[in-house]
């Protein structure tokens, strides 16, 4: 079997009223990028890279233009020679940064779903065989609001009001950012967030956090979202300020470096988490090595793919720490990282993002996966047991690569 040609699509959602949701509001508007590889068999397969939000989605329509002519005539069985081709090969691209692991992660996803399809088999059957049917995630980015319900939290009580939307939903834990809105709804800049930080910053945050507790009481988990907008101060402020709630991890408190993750750490000794704004194996080592995370999120759209997040949780298990993949993509990057999580050892919980109840979002696969009182059920395949839908495959901006 040989590749014959790649489709790359960068797709046009449709919000519908045109309007966009607070999340959106703060990151940008979702522009997905998706890529179809087709087989001389006539097997195709699916894969997303996570540059959705935000800015850089244009630059990896182009690496994936550029990456496609090399895997042209190529076996696609052979998913470990591929990535090894694109990341040598690829001359500047070895140690590369987002753009870079965007392209290879959605070559590998859509590789990774030929393959299912050739064995009538799923993913998971083919990392080595689920060793759980049933994935427990937890409730994310309720800051944005939760559900249909695109209301900002600025108030403290529309925080606890979130979380409790959430545990009656039956999930068993929630996730904020308590430092994205002000009282007043006002997005906070850089300057707000970063370098030692006034005490008014310091209690809302603190109250923030002492409400929602108090709503989801002592038994549900809590994670506190930091998205790397604080810096190593602040972030020690905010941690030491909320120590006392039972955080289960404060994720992304500073800008991920090995060292300042490490300071933050070590004056802290909260668990800590992140992993979107990390690629590859070696870029994950030294935090690994360090023992600074306590809880990995390879991103499978962005960190290099399923091949590459799998040798990630291998060399994190060596240490005793957990996985939990970052998501906020299409049902796409949901099957892969559900059923990635669905093999390792070490799987922690799984993301389940406001942004995934969005109906322009499930306007992108013909099959959309959701959890049933705060746990999913591990899709079935083959494949990714999905794939991009004829609305994806003609409301999009498409280049095809066959030579």
């Amino acid at each position: 079997m040989k590749i014959t040609k790649i489709d790359v699509m960068l797709v046009h959602p449709d919000f519908r009223t045109g309007e966009v949701t607070n999340m959106q509001a703060v990151f940008g508007k979702c522009r997905p990028i998706m890529v179809r590889i087709h087989t001389d068999e006539g097997l195709y397969g699916d894969g997303e890279a996570g540059l959705q939000f935000a800015f850089g989605a244009l630059a990896a329509v182009g690496m994936l233009r550029d990456f496609a002519h090399m895997l042209i005539g190529m076996d696609p069985l052979k998913n470990e020679q591929i990535w090894d081709k694109l990341y040598r090969q690829g001359y500047m691209t070895q140690v590369g940064g987002p753009v870079i692991y965007a392209a290879v992660s959605a070559f590998d996803m859509a590789i990774w779903d030929i393959r299912g399809k050739y064995f009538n088999t799923s993913v998971a059957t083919l990392l080595g065989g689920s060793r759980r049917d049933r994935i427990r995630c937890y409730a994310s980015q309720l800051q944005f609001g939760w559900g249909a319900d695109k209301t900002p939290a600025t108030k403290t009580k529309q925080y606890a009001e979130n979380a409790r939307k959430a545990i009656a939903d039956g999930y068993s834990a929630v996730k904020f950012d308590f430092f994205t809105f002000d009282r007043d709804g006002r997005s906070f800049n850089e300057d707000d967030r970063t370098k030692l930080l006034s005490p008014y910053y310091v209690g809302l945050v603190e109250e923030r956090v002492a409400a929602v507790r108090e709503a989801i009481g002592p038994q549900k988990d809590l994670i506190v979202e930091g998205h790397s907008f604080t810096d190593a101060a602040s972030a020690i402020q905010i941690g030491e300020a909320i120590r006392k709630y039972n955080i289960f991890y404060y994720e992304e408190a500073c800008t991920p470096t090995p060292k300042m993750q490490k300071f933050v750490y070590d004056a802290l000794k909260i668990p800590m988490s992140s992993g979107e704004r990390i690629f590859s194996r070696w870029q994950y080592a030294p935090y690994i090595e360090n023992q600074s995370l306590q809880v990995l999120q390879p991103d499978l759209s962005n960190c290099g793919g399923i091949t590459e997040a799998k040798k990630i949780a291998d060399m994190a298990y060596i240490y005793d720490i957990s996985i939990q993949g970052h998501l906020c993509g299409s049902a796409l990057s949901m099957s892969a990282t559900l059923q990635f999580e669905s093999v390792i050892p070490n799987f922690l919980i799984h993301e389940h993002h406001v942004e995934q109840f969005q109906p322009y979002m499930n306007d992108l696969c013909t099959k959309n996966f959701a959890p049933q009182n705060g746990w999913f059920d591990v899709p079935q395949g083959p494949g990714l047991g999905t794939e991009l839908s004829e609305y994806a495959l003609t409301h999009c901006d498409k280049w095809t690569i066959d030579s």
